[in-house]
């Protein structure tokens, strides 16, 4: 299937400034493309991960893949999707999070067929009057005005400096064209003005032949309406130490079966066939959630890695039977993150007042009839001895000891 019907089954394109020549031109040769993304923090979310996604699947095409950091553009600040101007990033700022977002972009691309710049290395040698009399000359101010990312912001004021941001970005794309032979820009819907910017640049200086294409893909929406990559606790990253694997893993396996397909089809490289048989079991057996499973096992290997998807699997395998004893303390780490914990000290102490004294239970006769019950169970084993002691030091390195109360309720104990 050719790369441009792959992406319309996928439901992944949203606009195109011309999808035939844009299918012929794959067909004819494999092509080099791009998609950038501003320095603005020092981690992509999931959000950001849909374009990039689609640029992967071209790499895997055969396609050559060029991202651009925005060093430059990062100094000025994107208008696209806000109501507000941007707080502008300091300079150490800009380079602490171009070096994390430039080895994110390796983990996912690798090295092979795959290049990735810095807008600043162009953009910082540019002067005010070249940028006036080469470039700003070339861009019509209603034309800009006209432009969605701009038009929204008018009421509530936009500076000049973002304003002048499409001219950046379309001066991007020019640079790869002439210097990477790039011929087509991938962006987010937001991005389709900017990405248009471009185009006609390309057009007034290189020639109005010249073969260059845009293509954005879609507003992500989950089934309920509401924006696809938020959850309770704030936005998923793909950073580890902002997001664990765990549960960036989770994420992906509490899907709604309305939702689960179409997260298949964009997240996943799973062929067609693959997910049509996926998509007639969530139709047939939904209780078996076998979808949401694949789709977390999928994107969790090309985020984090094979051993990462083993992990999470491991620590949902745990939390579900209750066999923690064999977790190790990183994955203690990650699995009871959210979950309720205390403080407590590094001393043998009678399980009944250790419950009581460090509020996990409301009495100590309410922990002395859980315990005698059989309801309490620690590090994994069921204690229903009144007279037991704990021994924080016992388990874990002597970091932590895990409480199940009842088949569902956990809490972490964490040694002073």
């Amino acid at each position: 299937m050719n790369i441009i019907d792959d992406l319309k089954w996928r439901g992944a394109i949203n606009q195109a400034t011309d999808l035939d020549g844009l299918k012929k031109l794959t067909e004819d040769k494999q092509i080099a493309l791009y998609c950038g993304t501003d320095p603005t923090g020092d981690s992509l979310h999931i959000g950001h991960l849909i374009p990039f996604m689609i640029l992967k699947r071209f790499q895997l095409a055969g396609h050559h893949p060029v991202i651009i950091i925005g060093g430059g553009t990062g100094a000025i600040g994107d208008p696209s999707g806000r109501k507000t101007e941007r707080t502008l990033k300091t300079e150490s700022q800009l380079e602490h999070n171009t070096t994390a977002l430039t080895n994110q972009m390796k983990k996912l691309f690798g090295t092979e067929n795959f290049t990735i710049v810095n807008n600043y290395d162009w953009l910082s040698k540019l002067n005010m009057i070249e940028f006036l009399r080469d470039y700003g000359k070339l861009f019509n101010l209603n034309t800009m005005l006209n432009k969605e990312v701009v038009a929204s912001r008018l009421e509530a004021g936009i500076s000049f400096t973002e304003f002048t941001y499409q001219i950046l970005q379309a001066i991007d794309f020019l640079h790869l064209y002439r210097n990477n032979d790039v011929q087509l820009q991938i962006g987010g819907s937001d991005q389709w003005g900017n990405i248009t910017s471009g185009i006609d640049l390309i057009h007034k200086i290189e020639g109005s032949d010249t073969e260059v294409y845009g293509l954005t893909i879609p507003l992500m929406l989950k089934s309920d309406g509401t924006k696809f990559g938020k959850t309770a606790g704030g936005a998923v990253w793909l950073d580890p130490k902002k997001t664990s694997p765990y549960e960036f893993y989770q994420f992906w396996i509490n899907q709604d079966d309305r939702d689960v397909v179409k997260y298949l089809k964009y997240f996943t490289f799973l062929s067609k066939d693959e997910i049509d048989d996926l998509a007639e079991k969530v139709k047939t057996e939904p209780w078996k959630r076998e979808a949401q499973r694949r789709l977390a096992e999928e994107v969790t290997k090309f985020v984090h890695g094979e051993e990462a998807v083993k992990e999470a699997e491991r620590i949902s395998k745990a939390l579900f039977s209750g066999d923690v004893a064999d977790l190790s303390v990183d994955e203690i780490e990650q699995g009871f993150k959210n979950m309720p914990s205390v403080d407590v000290e590094n001393k043998k102490e009678n399980i009944v007042i250790w419950l009581t004294d460090n509020g996990i239970e409301p009495s100590r006769r309410q922990a002395r009839q859980d315990v005698s019950n059989g309801a309490i169970r620690i590090n994994g084993e069921k204690v229903d001895d009144v007279d037991a002691e704990i021994d924080p030091s016992s388990h874990f390195d002597g970091k932590f000891v895990i409480v199940r109360k009842g088949k569902k309720h956990y809490f972490l104990a964490r040694v002073k």
